[in-house]
């Protein structure tokens, strides 16, 4: 039980850091900071951290297995 609330938490805070500064970083590039810049932000975001929540839980373990592979592999050398 431990473990999948440390993975519900990893997955939140990880998905809110990316999703808040990738969704500000598009609507800043396509509309321009305008009056409306924190309106049209705060919907892309709110539109999109439920998906990058779900894509970073479910993720999680294979980037993690796919880490330690790479790792692994680059400690023979």
């Amino acid at each position: 039980m431990q473990r999948l609330k440390a993975r519900l938490l990893q997955s939140g805070m990880m998905s809110f850091i990316l999703c808040t500064l990738m969704t500000c970083w598009v609507t800043f590039i396509n509309l321009g900071l305008t009056d409306a810049f924190v309106g049209n932000w705060l919907n892309a975001f709110l539109l999109a951290w439920p998906i990058a929540y779900l894509i970073a839980f479910l993720a999680g373990p294979f980037v993690a297995s796919l880490t330690n592979r790479l790792l692994a592999g680059s400690q023979q050398n």
